[in-house]
């Protein structure tokens, strides 16, 4: 799939919020319901951390296969090209920031793998 520059309205979220926007680096906050997630994707240039405000979240990855899991004041970077999806990983909202940096975002959806 092509890289998008924009996701506001590429998946649903309760709330999103940029806190920075500068060249070369971000912060979001976003906050999902129980059944919302951040679809697979990778950043090609940028690595995102994300940081747990409220509630818990779960970040799989591929290349190689893993899961994270992140409550309150929890942090995990992902690298530029690694796969990932975020879910909420609670019975209510999750809050979390995304901090992404430093280059030029991109957002490149994955289409789903079949999990062995």
């Amino acid at each position: 799939m092509e890289a998008l520059k924009d996701t506001s309205h590429f998946y649903e979220v309760e709330r999103r919020e940029y806190h920075a926007q500068r060249p070369g680096f971000r912060i979001n906050e976003l906050q999902i319901s129980p059944k919302q997630q951040v679809p697979w994707h990778f950043h090609t240039n940028i690595q995102d951390t994300f940081y747990v405000i409220e509630g818990c979240i779960r970040i799989f990855l591929r290349d190689p296969k893993e899961e994270v899991r992140l409550k309150p004041g929890e942090t995990f970077s992902v690298p530029p090209r690694r796969p990932h999806l975020v879910i909420n990983g609670g019975d209510t909202s999750a809050t979390f920031l995304v901090l992404q940096g430093i280059g030029e975002y991109d957002f490149v959806p994955l289409v789903p793998k079949r999990e062995a």
